[in-house]
């Protein structure tokens, strides 16, 4: 089922992989000058909160979350980037450390463009300037709409919202007809919605007796798209 006119998922997830696309050949060849790939492990650390920024990295394949630790060692995560998105670009920018953490999800392919470049081109292009600008002014949006969500539903609605984003990341590849998999631990999930595990394993219960999920092991595959948004109080 599809989202279109029924759930505005573009307010919910960073619209930034396009800033790089089809920029004009000499920006993109002096942009990928120094350029290199990475194949990142299930659970490896892409960067650290507080560490310097040496460049910014863009997902060409896989899943990565960027998240918070509290005193107490707890994870939050703040977003989740798939293939396109771009990370840590925000701390190269304002000149500052790594305000939160990224690691992989699942096996992912990571590039990275070293600061000097980026920098260089930012300030000769128009057109990454430009994008850029659109992306920080959106992405405030997306966090506005987080913000509120955490603070006016309950676990179980902002776990059914959680849901329909998750699905909307797992889907590019999918061919029409297939299942679509939510392949996250109960952990993230629960680290996703600021919740304890023993909640999120209660209301997958109640969503299977429901009607509205099913799952295959770990695997989350979302039955009625409609229910979950009710259930998300949307």
């Amino acid at each position: 089922m599809s989202l279109k006119g029924i759930f505005p998922i573009d307010k919910w997830g960073f619209n930034n992989n396009s800033v790089l696309t089809d920029l004009p050949e000499l920006e993109k060849e002096r942009l990928m000058s120094h350029s290199s790939e990475h194949l990142y492990s299930k659970g490896e650390m892409i960067f650290r909160e507080g560490s310097l920024p040496s460049g910014i990295f863009y997902m060409r394949s896989g899943m990565a979350k960027k998240y918070k630790v509290d005193k107490e060692g707890r994870e939050q995560i703040i977003y989740v980037a798939n293939a396109g998105e771009l990370l840590g670009y925000h701390a190269v920018l304002a000149e500052e450390r790594y305000p939160d953490n990224a690691a992989a999800l699942e096996e992912s392919l990571v590039g990275f463009i070293p600061k000097e470049d980026f920098l260089d081109v930012l300030h000769l292009s128009k057109t990454l300037s430009q994008r850029l600008l659109k992306s920080l002014s959106h992405e405030f949006t997306v966090f506005a709409n987080s913000v509120a969500l955490f603070a006016q539903r309950s676990v179980r609605e902002r776990f059914a919202m959680q849901l329909i984003l998750m699905r909307e990341k797992y889907k590019p590849g999918i061919e029409q007809g297939m299942d679509v998999e939510i392949n996250l631990s109960r952990e993230d999930l629960a680290s996703l919605v600021g919740t304890a595990r023993e909640n999120i394993v209660r209301i997958i219960k109640d969503f299977k007796e429901e009607g509205i999920l099913e799952t295959r092991g770990r695997k989350i595959i979302i039955n009625d798209v409609a229910a979950l948004l009710k259930a998300a109080n949307y």
